[in-house]
């Protein structure tokens, strides 16, 4: 950690002190910031290869429950958004946007750097300007499991907020470092996602973010972000000898961080099989308490 720069927390600002691995918590709002940020050759490391190959991330149909969940969403958004274009930033592989349109919607997608050649974009730098100069316009921004990832994530929130129509809704999901997974696990918490996740939020500080821009809180949900369960899962797993990764068990060859025998594989994924049941207990008990794994919230501007 370089001793001559102070850090500082990057979602309020404020002085950040040493905590973790290659983690700084603010004492202000709590939030914790991956410090030292890390550089743009680094997340281009980060992102490239295993993160998401074209050809997909999950084996076992994970990639068709992923589009069905998104298509969920997509209706969710269609019900309570006013009239007129959406806009997704952090986009991914488009699934979001694709099932948007199936409803009728206008969808914008924005995804950044090498990502962006897997997204479903067909003018992503018209798009850009569409999205830079079109404020009061959309019916909706959504950051789904997405403003963790921006180095500056209160200045994306203000402009969100900006760019919003009158009665257009903001939707955030973001891993929640208040819950009891987050707390429970440390280091090891899948949801930390290093160096990727450049800001962990607790729910508490997101949701005074968000009233802070002006936007009226309808909903906060602490089980509609996803990931809940299987944060759990994954966890508990990694607790065994050895230490295995039910997360790289459950994705693609070309997909996994580091490489998995078969054998091993099987051995993972069993062994989740089997944890499941302790992990719906402790994941209906952190979402009953409030404290789920991941924090839903969405806003609308008045």
């Amino acid at each position: 950690m370089n001793a001559e720069v102070e850090p500082r927390c990057a979602w309020c600002g404020a002085p950040a002190r040493p905590s973790g691995v290659r983690l700084v918590v603010c004492d202000a709002c709590h939030a914790a910031t991956t410090y030292p940020p890390p550089d743009d050759a680094e997340l281009r490391s980060a992102y490239a290869g295993f993160y998401r190959p074209p050809s997909g991330r999950f084996s076992g149909g994970g990639d068709r429950v992923l589009r069905r969940t998104r298509g969920l969403l997509a209706g969710r958004l269609d019900r309570l958004a006013p009239p007129g274009p959406i806009l997704d930033v952090g986009c991914g592989e488009g699934a979001l946007l694709d099932a948007l349109e199936s409803t009728g919607r206008v969808a914008v997608g924005l995804e950044q750097g090498d990502q962006a050649a897997h997204a479903r974009l067909d003018v992503r730098e018209v798009e850009i300007v569409d999205f830079d100069e079109r404020p009061g316009e959309w019916a909706a921004v959504v950051f789904w499991h997405s403003l963790e990832h921006l180095r500056d994530p209160r200045a994306a929130l203000r402009r969100a907020s900006a760019l919003l129509a009158t009665s257009g809704l903001l939707v955030i999901a973001v891993p929640n470092r208040s819950s009891w997974q987050a707390r429970w696990f440390g280091d090891r918490w899948l949801a930390l996602d290093l160096p990727r996740h450049l800001v962990h939020l607790p729910a508490e500080a997101l949701v005074e973010g968000v009233r802070e821009s002006g936007l009226k809180i309808d909903r906060v949900s602490y089980w509609r972000g996803g990931q809940v369960m299987f944060g759990w899962l994954d966890g508990l797993v990694s607790m065994l000898p050895s230490r295995p990764s039910l997360y790289d068990a459950i994705r693609q060859t070309e997909a996994r961080a580091t490489a998995m025998s078969r054998s091993r594989r099987g051995m993972t994924v069993a062994a989740g099989a089997a944890l499941a049941p302790v992990a719906s207990v402790l994941a209906a008990g952190e979402i009953a308490a409030q404290a789920g794994g991941t924090v839903y919230v969405e806003a609308r501007r008045p």
